[in-house]
């Protein structure tokens, strides 16, 4: 192989060639793309932002180590969480507005019922590390998926998460009233 050929390949190179991006988007897409969708109750939109959240891990090479999926699953979360805040704030516009809705689709209205609607507005909520924590938790991710996810010592997850739930319980009694 001349210089000029060897010269061309690194050019070619991704700049992340020691990180194998496919090998962690197959291993975590499915999971990641679930987790948006408890948050969310919308597929097609979990779809999206589990894309973006892989697209900000490719453009994110401090990320390109061992812990990659806490920080993938910590941005993802994220982006579900802005998207349901976004959302809430764009609802509370709509009501001062009085504008009017358009009928739904029957799947945007089994997604969207009464219990869900209140989890959903309670989550928004919350801080930002209580709402990852208690997301990460339902889906059933590991104390060690958990503490990378939200920076945190894997040994406090417990009392983290303890408090999380404590947080989402007074709020949502404060919202909703005692329902148990």
């Amino acid at each position: 192989m001349s210089s000029d050929t060897a010269g061309a390949a690194e050019a070619v190179a991704p700049p992340h060639a020691a990180f194998d991006f496919d090998s962690a988007f197959h291993a975590n897409y499915e999971r990641i793309s679930r987790v948006i969708v408890r948050v969310l109750g919308d597929k097609a939109r979990a779809e999206d932002l589990a894309v973006e959240a892989f697209w900000r891990l490719w453009r994110s090479p401090s990320a390109h180590n061992e812990a990659h999926g806490g920080w993938v699953y910590r941005t993802a979360v994220r982006l579900a969480l802005d998207e349901l805040r976004r959302r809430a704030r764009r609802e509370r516009y709509e009501r001062v507005l009085t504008v009017f809705r358009g009928p739904r689709t029957p799947d945007e209205a089994y997604a969207t019922t009464e219990e869900q609607r209140r989890v959903r507005m309670v989550l928004a909520a919350l801080s930002r590390q209580h709402a990852v924590m208690l997301v990460l938790h339902s889906d059933g991710a590991s104390y060690e998926e958990i503490a990378a996810a939200a920076s945190v010592n894997p040994s406090s997850v417990g009392t983290l998460l303890a408090r999380a739930r404590q947080a989402f319980r007074k709020e949502y009694v404060r919202r909703h009233g005692d329902r148990t």
